[in-house]
């Protein structure tokens, strides 16, 4: 077995702590939105706004001995925390936390926080987010699910070389492990001098690579390799490896051919044509969706960039082999790294890579500027969890069945997930506003404003700067149910449907959507095929109570639905709350239609003042997030109106409902057990009231960060 290069200590991220993580259980409602948060663009403030009363000491967590990196479609990156027996994760906004591993050199299959592993090393993630380990010292490849449960995929645990299925297979000190898009996975056993297969159905093979220590181009079977070390797959089945004492880049086809991609015998740095190119012992290795290869050139201290017409150059780092590491940050010029290992790319061509000596991961953008993601220097273990997530002014939000919290951050045009565990992370769009279908952080939303789910966990989105209703499957894939990028309005089927700034959404037990179709003023009704009706609302902006389109609504900014298909809306510019019969008779449920603050004992009598989002329970209690009156609202099924939280100034006070401070709460969300979560919109945050009346922050900073 080869020795490995010794990768010392890891990583430090400066982090603060997640106030109310929380578990949850099957949540009942989605935080609906407010209209003109995504069609006044009065409403994105430029600057930051700071409560600096939340801000709490950082909590720093460290890392020991990274080895391998790898990022998946939502942007989340997974760390193999080597001398720590860890698998760690780095969500888009920053917490850390560790995925599986309990901390002890060993074995142990199992739930993520009672596994076990012993130096794993390299590591991958396919489409479905299943993340993938090679369990160095185990000589086992090790699966994750997105649930966090570890098994072994192959291997017996015992170092050898022998072929067969699953764990009867048998591997010398796998290094690194890549997964192509039909769910294969390759190893690059290191100890074997091989390079293995294992397919969908855990059947182990060797690509390439007959075990003896040298250098032969050729047929797989008679292929020789020193080192290899990392391993890439690109979409049309070849093979790249970097063996690094060979200090070359190898290629393997998909008729298991191996030849010399860039790289000379001789140790050295020379960028150029793929003939004359040189490396310091190569070893992370990743590819981008051009083609563009990316090196660690671990002696070089550079990233070196391969492109498809086959000239090498360094994308950032300056050194030469000969002078010692350091850390810098900066331009391709100025910035240093010490002793590289693993590395990924993302969908926007942003390479993440351990920087094994400095102990921390980094980041380096497509024009090669590199930045410290986490790490301070440090050899040790700590996790990491955060409020300084910075939504531009969240709106909707969704609870599902498992407790997952999913948020439309309206500013930053993206959809983001909150776990039970607190983690944070991106689970569809770019965050660059526009339109496009396509799968998770690849696709386009233009100021999303309310979000829902169905009981097979699709996602439906009132995106409200397209005028369209999104889909978002489990498995991330955006497409548009209904509406066309025209602010109009037509009834029809799918792209024909029109619309005019979509805010709100609901659905009910059968999968309908209820939209309010803001500035048409009108309640719209989607099927499951995308067919678009009116149930309500005559267009104009106004009240009036009546049957279907007999009906006036003034801006309705939200809808949610009951168990016997009542439907009710905020609406907003009439200062009411209003309900819609499944036979479509329109009456008004509480408001006088005055812009002010009043509870009462019957809802004609109370008064609203921008109601924006509408909530109801399993009891029919209606809840309302009064949007100018900086309170949550109740209705009861007999019109009793109250205030369950808030005073009705205008700032942020966590503690008793009574004495709770809000700024302009914006939508609602209740949980299993009946705790409430609010976007607060002008605080930039996800606020919590608890089913004893305690309110807390969920999720946020209240620093405002903006993003058109």
């Amino acid at each position: 077995m080869n020795n490995k290069i010794n990768v010392r200590d890891l990583l430090v991220v400066t982090l603060v702590p997640l106030a109310g993580v929380l578990s949850l259980g099957s949540c009942r409602k989605q935080l609906s939105p407010r209209p003109e948060a995504s069609l006044n663009k009065a409403f994105l403030q430029t600057g930051q706004q700071l409560l600096t009363s939340i801000h709490s000491a950082p909590v720093q967590a460290k890392f020991n001995n990274l080895t391998g990196t790898a990022v998946d479609g939502s942007g989340n990156i997974y760390v193999a925390d080597s001398r720590n027996h860890r698998i760690r994760m780095i969500t888009p906004g920053g917490a850390v936390t560790t995925l599986a591993g309990d901390g002890t050199q060993g074995f142990r299959d199992g739930s993520g926080g009672s596994a076990e592993f012993s130096f794993p090393n390299g590591i991958a993630v396919d489409r479905q987010k299943n993340v993938y380990v090679a369990d160095f010292r185990n000589h086992r490849i090790r699966k994750i699910t997105p649930a966090g449960i570890v098994s072994t995929y192959a291997g017996t645990g015992a170092a050898g070389n022998r072929n067969g299925i699953g764990d009867s297979a048998q591997f010398d000190s796998p290094a690194a492990v890549a997964v192509d898009g039909n769910g294969n996975v390759y190893v690059a056993d290191e100890g074997n001098r091989m390079i293995r297969k294992i397919t969908r159905n855990r059947v182990v093979s060797t690509v390439a690579g007959n075990g003896i220590f040298g250098y032969v181009d050729g047929p797989g079977a008679t292929a020789e390799f020193s080192n290899p070390e990392y391993i890439a797959s690109d979409p049309v089945g070849n093979l790249y490896v970097t063996d690094g004492l060979n200090n070359r880049i190898r290629k393997i086809s998909r008729s298991g051919l191996v030849s010399l991609l860039t790289g000379t015998q001789a140790a050295g740095i020379l960028d150029g044509p793929l003939a004359s190119a040189q490396f310091h012992l190569p070893t992370g290795i990743a590819i981008d969706s051009a083609g563009n290869l990316y090196v660690s050139d671990q002696f070089n201290n550079r990233i070196r960039k391969i492109t498809p017409d086959g000239f090498v150059s360094t994308l950032a780092g300056h050194g030469n082999g000969l002078t010692l590491g350091g850390f810098a940050d900066g331009p391709p010029e100025t910035a240093l790294f010490d002793g590289l290992s693993g590395l990924s790319v993302d969908v926007a061509g942003n390479v993440y890579l351990a920087d094994l000596n400095n102990q921390r991961v980094r980041k380096i953008s497509p024009a090669g500027i590199t930045s410290t993601l986490a790490g301070t220097g440090d050899a040790a273990f700590a996790d990491g969890r955060t409020v300084d997530i910075r939504y531009g002014n969240p709106e909707g939000a969704y609870c599902d069945a498992a407790g997952n919290v999913f948020v439309v951050d309206a500013g930053h045009h993206r959809i983001m997930k909150i776990t039970p565990l607190g983690i944070v992370s991106v689970f569809a769009g770019s965050g660059v506003r526009g339109f496009r279908d396509d799968v998770s952080a690849a696709a386009q939303f233009s100021f999303p404003s309310s979000i829902v789910g169905d009981s097979t966990g699709n996602l439906y989105v009132a995106d409200a700067g397209n005028n369209r209703i999104r889909k978002i499957t489990p498995d991330g894939m955006v497409t548009s149910l209904a509406g066309n990028a025209n602010g109009s309005f037509q009834d029809g089927q799918g792209p024909n449907a029109g619309f005019n700034g979509p805010v709100g959404i609901a659905i009910d037990a059968a999968g309908v959507l209820y939209v309010a179709d803001a500035n048409n003023n009108r309640i719209r009704k989607v099927t499951l095929d995308g067919n678009v009706n009116t149930i309500a609302g005559d267009g104009i902006g106004a009240f009036k109570d009546g049957t279907g389109t007999a009906a006036e609504f003034n801006l309705p900014s939200d809808v949610a639905v009951d168990g016997l298909g009542n439907v009710y809306v905020a609406d907003a510019h009439n200062n009411r709350i209003r309900k819609i019969t499944p036979a479509g008779v329109v009456t008004t449920l509480a408001g006088d239609g005055t812009p002010a603050f009043k509870d009462a004992p019957t809802g004609p009598a109370a008064e609203f003042n921008f109601p924006r989002g509408v909530m109801v329970d399993r009891s029919r209690n209606v809840y309302v997030a009064d949007y100018s009156n900086n309170r949550i609202r109740k209705i009861t099924p007999k019109g009793v109106v109250s205030t369950l939280a808030g005073t009705g100034e205008e700032g942020y006070r966590d503690g008793p409902a009574a004495g709770a401070v809000f700024t302009n709460p914006f939508d609602l969300a209740m949980d299993g057990k009946g705790n409430i979560y609010v976007t607060d919109w002008n605080n930039q945050l996800i606020r919590k009231i608890s089913h004893a009346g305690i309110v807390s922050i969920f999720s946020g900073s209240g620093l405002f960060f903006q993003q058109i």
